[in-house]
């Protein structure tokens, strides 16, 4: 339901032009904290590596990129890490697999959740790097210590 009443609030929040500065701010802090909540919980759950691996990695990767996206920022370059369509879908992915393995209503839906997880681990990677290597040339100049 958090998930749902978030893109519907996203959604409208655009659609009516209601967006504000403290909202842009809120919005992506409260989708970290309620996946990673949800991630920790799940592994809790399952108790099995196959979904503490790709659960971890998913939570590193929010740490690097909100660390990228605030040194960017520092910098004067914010826009060059801005959300992209990769991590539009990974988080949709997320979302999705997260409620299937929550509710797992059934065998098939509960595997079918699981693959979706591992696809949402993919484009987390596939995103993760997206970021870094629009970073790179930032990341790597060293003429401004």
């Amino acid at each position: 339901m958090a998930a749902v009443t978030d893109a519907l609030d996203g959604y409208a929040a655009r659609k009516l032009k209601q967006s504000t500065r403290f909202g842009a701010f809120l919005d992506p802090v409260a989708d970290k904290i309620m996946v990673t909540t949800a991630l920790v919980l799940l592994v809790a759950e399952y108790n099995h590596i196959w979904l503490t691996l790709p659960a971890l990695f998913m939570i590193g990767r929010e740490i690097v990129i909100s660390a990228l996206r605030e040194w960017m920022a520092e910098i004067g370059k914010r826009g060059a890490v801005a959300v992209s369509w990769i991590g539009k879908y990974k988080t949709a992915a997320q979302m999705v697999a997260i409620v299937g393995l929550i509710w797992r209503p059934n065998e098939f839906l509960t595997y079918t959740a699981i693959a979706l997880f591992y696809v949402a681990a993919i484009l987390t990677f596939w995103s993760m790097v997206s970021y870094i290597m629009a970073a790179w040339s930032d990341l790597t100049d060293e003429s401004h210590n």
